[in-house]
C-alpha cells in the first residue's frame, strides 16, 4: 500500500459545545436532518457529494461470508474485523471486511480476480473489462459491490447501493460549504473519522475538536467518545469509518492506524483510488488494486 501521495486539506482548529444547528450553504435553513438509518440501512442524514447531488451513507462498513455467499453492514459503524481478514478464502465461514478493487462477484468484469475472496497480488488480475482504464460505472457498473449485490441488511436487493467516486469523496472532505465537514476521533475504543451530515446539531456535553486538521500532532486521541456518547452523536446524523488497515494477499496490516476506502474511480494500470486518513491525514490516494481495503456504500 502506498502513503499519502498528496494534501489538499485546509488546517482548522474549532472546539465546539452545545447544540447549536449548523446548515451548510443556505441562507434559508431547511428542516434539520434527522439521525439514525432507515429500514433499509441508510442515514436518514444527507452528505453533499457534489454541486446539487447528495447520498445516504450506510450503517456500517461492507462484509461478506464466503461459505453462505453473504453480504451484508455492520452492526455498528465503529464495527472492523482487523486480524481476522487473513483467514480469507472461498470456503471461509467467518465474515471479511477488506476488498480487492472491483470484487463483486461478477463475473462479466473479464477481470481475473473478480470474486471477493481474491488474494492475487499482481494488479493486472482486478482490471476491470480486461483493461487498465475503466471505472466501477456504466457498463461495468456491476463490478461495483452495491449495485452487483443484494445486501442482506441493506433492503436485500441488488442495485440498491453503490460506491462514490473520487469526485464525490473530494467533495465529501473539501468541497462542501459547511466550516465543519470532518474530525479524527476514538470511538468506543476504535480509531476512525467522524463525517459530519449537511445540517447537524451537536449534542449537549459532547464536545468536538481539531475539525478538519491535519497536523499530525493532535490524531484520533482529538477526541475520545464512549459508545453511549456515539449513540447520541449518531442520532444526530454523525457518520464513523472505522480505521480498518488494509490486506495484501493474506496479510493484515495498519489496523487502528491507517483508514482507506475504494472509490469507484481507477488512477492508472496499478493502482486506484481511495480515501485514506492517518493520524491527522484526510484525503484522496491511491492504492494498488490489489490491496484489501474498506468499502462504504451509499445511497442517492
Amino acid at each position: 500500500m502506498k502513503r499519502v501521495v498528496f494534501l489538499i486539506m485546509v488546517v482548522g482548529l474549532v472546539g465546539m459545545v452545545g447544540c447549536d444547528r449548523h446548515d451548510d450553504t443556505t441562507d434559508n435553513p431547511i428542516n434539520p436532518s434527522v439521525g439514525g438509518f432507515d429500514q433499509n440501512g441508510a442515514s436518514n442524514a444527507v452528505f453533499t457529494v457534489a454541486s446539487g447531488r447528495t447520498v445516504k451513507f450506510s450503517k456500517g462498513n461492507l462484509q461478506y461470508q464466503a461459505s453462505t455467499g453473504t453480504w451484508r453492514f455492520a452492526e455498528h459503524q465503529y464495527d472492523c474485523i482487523g486480524a481476522d481478514n487473513a483467514n480469507i478464502s472461498s470456503a471461509y465461514s467467518g465474515w471479511i471486511d477488506l476488498f480487492g478493487w472491483g470484487t463483486s462477484g461478477w463475473n462479466g468484469s473479464f477481470a481475473v480476480c473478480y470474486q471477493p475472496w481474491a488474494t492475487s497480488t499482481s494488479s493486472f488480475d482486478y482490471w476491470i473489462g480486461g483493461v487498465s482504464s475503466y471505472n466501477l460505472t456504466e457498463a461495468y457498473t456491476n463490478a461495483d459491490w452495491g449495485v452487483y449485490n443484494a445486501i442482506s441488511n441493506g433492503g436485500n436487493q441488488s442495485g440498491m447501493w453503490r460506491t462514490l467516486t473520487k469526485d464525490e469523496w473530494s467533495y465529501l472532505l473539501d468541497g462542501r460549504g459547511s466550516a465543519y465537514r470532518y474530525a479524527l476521533a476514538n470511538v468506543n475504543g476504535v480509531n476512525g473519522l467522524i463525517i459530519f451530515p449537511d445540517t447537524f446539531t451537536i449534542p449537549v456535553g459532547v464536545t468536538i475538536t481539531n475539525i478538519n486538521v491535519i497536523s499530525t500532532s493532535y490524531g484520533y486521541s482529538s477526541n475520545i467518545y464512549t459508545e453511549s456518547q456515539w449513540n447520541q452523536m449518531e442520532s444526530c446524523g454523525y457518520i464513523f469509518l472505522p480505521a480498518a488497515g488494509d490486506r495484501s494477499g493474506t496479510e493484515v496490516n495498519h489496523v487502528g492506524t491507517y483508514g482507506l476506502y475504494w472509490s469507484s474511480s481507477y488512477n492508472d494500470r496499478y493502482d486506484a483510488l481511495c480515501m485514506f486518513f492517518f493520524s491527522g491525514y484526510a484525503c484522496m490516494n491511491y492504492g494498488s488494486r490489489y490491496s484489501g481495503l474498506s468499502v462504504r456504500l451509499v445511497r442517492d
